[in-house]
């Protein structure tokens, strides 16, 4: 795999529909920033969704990746906080925290919508030998001892993402939460509704090992959209009333008129899917109390950053949260990318969540 001096190499999307290993520059390091080494890698649906769907359009010899932990390398010299060789959490959203919307709260949107989500989508990705972090102070945290590599690759973007679909959400105590889509990111939204206090978790899937481990996180209910709509199936264990709240972390442009169907006036909608496919969503106006329902919809791009990476680390590391059930397939060395990422395309049923090792 090594390529060595100022070369190295990188797992690919050499264009859509079309994946594959290039070599590269080794990535320059500004200075405030940081040069890093994985020490293990996740592959993501939306790398699924950036490659096979052209989700964000083309993209030529963009190396992949957005999820790891690693191994910093080299630091820039205005860098006050990491140092070569220091362990780190790596966020899949890496703002620009000087911009004008991070100033705003929005620091994930820094520089333009989604701007923040720089790795596999505006600069090369993380499945390299080496790749560039911004902003390193800003962005990096260090790895605490308790967290073994690959649960810290979970907390690049599974469990952030699945508990920012709460916030959206705006979870209370006590609220009846439906949570669509149980995939790694939905399961991180179920066990953030436990955490935030609900009352009732219901679950939308299919695939029994996303539903065992729903049950585990707190899922007190589960609906199979194969044996019938999920409006109806979720008025029915309501018995006519609705959820107070919908999490969308799977299903397509559609899943948002089911959601509206059930959520309370007054409720809200927090949507974390990523949409691969569609042209529009479509709101069902009578449901939606013709446009007065007060059903709010808000769908986002987790936060990135530092004091992220450390509070959700700190859940991990204090027991608070088991990230464990999530990697159903870990391999080991660089040779065996190509494998991970295809199972990440074809999803076996007993498919979770596939890691790559790279530590001895």
């Amino acid at each position: 795999m090594r390529s060595g001096g100022m070369y190295m190499k990188g797992f690919a999307m050499k264009k859509i529909g079309e994946v594959g290993w290039v070599e590269k520059a080794r990535p320059v390091c500004g200075p405030m920033d940081a040069i890093c080494k994985p020490l293990a890698i996740a592959i993501c649906t939306s790398d699924v969704h950036t490659v096979w769907e052209g989700a964000v359009g083309e993209r030529t010899d963009m190396i992949l990746g957005h999820e790891c932990c690693a191994e910093v390398v080299e630091v820039g010299e205005l860098v006050k906080d990491f140092k070569a060789g220091d362990r780190v959490l790596v966020p899949a959203i890496t703002p620009e925290w000087n911009s004008l919307e991070a100033q705003a709260g929005y620091a994930m949107h820094s520089g333009g919508m989604l701007a923040g989500w720089k790795f596999s989508n505006i600069k090369d990705g993380v499945f390299s030998e080496f790749f560039h972090v911004n902003d390193a102070d800003g962005n990096l945290a260090k790895l605490p001892k308790e967290i073994n590599v690959v649960d810290a690759c979970m907390l690049s973007d599974m469990v952030p993402t699945g508990f920012h679909g709460v916030e959206l959400a705006d979870v209370k105590f006590g609220d009846v939460v439906l949570v669509i889509g149980i995939g790694p990111v939905g399961l991180m939204s179920v066990a953030g509704a436990r955490l935030r206090g609900a009352s009732r978790i219901i679950a939308v899937g299919s695939r029994p090992v996303c539903v065992e481990v729903a049950k585990k996180y707190g899922a007190d209910d589960i609906v199979n959209y194969k044996n019938g709509s999920i409006e109806e199936q979720v008025m029915k264990l309501t018995s006519g009333k609705g959820v107070d709240c919908v999490i969308i972390a799977g299903g397509t442009v559609d899943t948002f008129a089911s959601a509206v169907r059930v959520v309370k006036p007054g409720g809200h909608i927090g949507s974390v899917n990523y949409l691969g496919e569609g042209d529009y969503v479509k709101i069902p106006r009578i449901e939606w109390g013709v446009g007065m329902g007060h059903k709010s919809i808000n769908g986002g791009l987790m936060p990135g950053g530092r004091l992220r990476m450390e509070k959700l680390g700190a859940l991990v590391s204090s027991g608070k949260l088991d990230v464990s059930l999530l990697a159903t397939h870990v391999f080991h060395g660089w040779q065996e990318v190509p494998k991970a990422v295809q199972i990440m395309k074809d999803k076996p049923k007993d498919l979770i969540k596939p890691v790559v090792v790279f530590e001895e």
